[in-house]
């Protein structure tokens, strides 16, 4: 079965990047997978008063934001058309236009009827990491979380960040497509980080995966006094890898989100692509 990749670009009040498509298209071509690309763009309400439409124009300040929404959402579809036949992927692109309040919680539905979900991260993007936190938690599925200023278009090196959870076992299966095609997979514990994270479980998991042919090596590093999620990453990094494989840990009440420190670290910074699976 050819996997389906759902990629959601918010475009109110500030657009994803041309740079969001591209690397859509990237991780999807990487994975033979089959591209389904939305633009979520805004409809806003008239609420506006007799008052306000005389000194605001309230009305024709809807307006103009959701004419700019619609131009920018069609934008990135272009742009993510274009590099799609330009790559060879298969893609398809829809828009759908959605209240102000519900734009992200419109990704996390959407994002429920595919295989994984692509999610462009952007510093100073506040709806990106909206979304992230949307898609995570309310998608039932796995998402990969792609910072806009990684450049690689492969991804044959694999981090996971293992401390034996569920969470974690989860991701890892949600992980496979990537894990079927890595050239090595590193399985990092942070060893002073949760009592069952310890390189016991590193070796054991990174031996499951030899025996289903997987190159893998299990790589114990101190937690120390930097946050886990520098941790996690920086290790990535330094062994060359391209995705960071990882569990969700939090939940949310009416957007209230309580987050592990992990998550939340890797939610606001993203270092590279980051896998990760609630």
């Amino acid at each position: 079965m050819q996997i389906q990749l759902f990629a959601p670009f918010i475009t109110y009040p500030r657009a994803n990047s041309d740079e969001a498509g591209h690397n859509a298209v990237k991780v999807a071509k990487w994975l033979g997978a089959r591209l389904h690309g939305t633009a979520i763009n805004v409809d806003i309400p008239d609420v506006s008063n007799a008052l306000s439409r005389v000194v605001l124009n309230t009305a024709e300040l809807i307006k103009q934001a959701e004419s700019d929404s619609q131009k920018r959402g069609t934008h990135i579809l272009g742009v993510l058309k274009h590099a799609a036949a330009e790559w060879g992927v298969a893609c398809e692109t829809t828009s759908a236009d959605e209240n102000v309040a519900t734009l992200v919680d419109a990704a996390a539905e959407q994002a429920r009827y595919f295989d994984m979900s692509f999610v462009p991260w952007e510093q100073g993007n506040d709806m990106s990491h909206a979304a992230a936190e949307a898609v995570l938690f309310g998608s039932g599925r796995p998402m990969i979380l792609f910072p806009e200023l990684f450049g690689k278009d492969r991804f044959g090196n694999v981090a996971i960040a293992w401390d034996s959870s569920r969470a974690a076992a989860r991701a890892v299966t949600d992980a496979r497509p990537f894990l079927e095609r890595a050239e090595k997979v590193h399985v990092i514990t942070a060893s002073n980080d949760k009592p069952q994270a310890n390189r016991a479980g590193a070796e054991r998991l990174a031996k499951v995966l030899r025996e289903s042919g997987v190159d893998a090596e299990a790589v114990a590093v101190p937690a120390g006094d930097c946050p886990i999620s520098e941790t996690l990453q920086e290790t990535a990094i330094e062994h060359d890898c391209e995705l960071l494989v990882m569990g969700g840990y939090g939940h949310s009440r009416i957007r209230d989100f309580i987050l592990g420190g992990a998550t939340r670290g890797v939610l606001d910074s993203p270092l590279l692509p980051v896998l990760l699976s609630h």
